[in-house]
């Protein structure tokens, strides 16, 4: 028997300022079903709606219509404390800014996320470690922020989405802020997560970038379908 989507959404739809001259609907009627262990590119131009599709998904927005399974939890029925409990422990995310805090060390940022699960000192040390050794950065745990090249950067961001172990990682444009050459090793690194058994939604406009994934959806005005088979599985 298949498992389950680990991302599952039928109808979705986000309208701001409902009923005002202001109104904007930013996604109409969206369906989207991820299994476990897959590697997805939603791709579109600015303002076509993955922003804000990518705020569902990342239980960051509630949606105006529809429903979104995150993991097989119907995120309607969660209040504000469950739903950031929900976040913490099956999302995790990367963004192309980094946003690392610039005054702790790499391992400190890692480490981060722990502090709120209010796991001990020492443990959130060991596990911080062992995340940046996953991205090929131990040997760089005591470097701050600034003592580190973009790339390095991006894969300390993505240790710290990884220190939770969750089922999903979330990366919004993650090598919009890289060179090419950079760009392709990180875009290697969600490769291998995927293989590790995460589910990877890269959110981009760039095609060469979404090439990678395994399935790509395009958004535009709102209206997401399904592209082509991507290629993914070439690493």
């Amino acid at each position: 028997m298949s498992q389950p989507p680990v991302i599952e959404a039928h109808g979705l739809g986000k309208v701001y300022s409902p009923g005002t001259q202001a109104e904007v609907v930013a996604l109409r009627n969206a369906d989207l079903r991820i299994a476990r262990g897959e590697f997805v590119a939603i791709m579109g131009p600015s303002g076509s709606g993955k922003s804000t599709l990518m705020n569902l998904i990342g239980c960051l927005d509630t949606p105006s219509s529809g429903s979104y399974l995150c993991d097989g939890i119907d995120v309607a029925t969660l209040d504000a404390e469950e739903l950031a409990a929900l976040r913490r422990d099956k999302i995790g995310f990367v963004f192309q800014g980094f946003h690392l805090l610039p005054r702790m060390s790499a391992l400190d940022n890692v480490a981060m996320p722990l502090v709120y699960s209010e796991v001990p000192p020492a443990e959130r040390q060991e596990l911080a470690l062992q995340a940046l050794d996953a991205v090929g950065l131990a040997e760089r745990a005591a470097h701050r922020p600034n003592e580190l090249s973009g790339g390095q950067q991006q894969r300390v961001a993505i240790a710290r989405a990884l220190i939770n172990n969750p089922p999903i990682v979330l990366a919004d444009e993650p090598t919009g802020a890289l060179d090419s050459r950079t760009g392709a090793e990180i875009l290697a690194l969600f490769k291998r997560l995927r293989d590790g058994g995460h589910t990877v939604v890269l959110i981009t406009h760039d095609p060469e970038v979404a090439a990678h994934a395994d399935r790509i959806f395009m958004i535009h005005d709102g209206q997401l379908q399904e592209q082509m088979a991507g290629g993914g599985g070439v690493s």
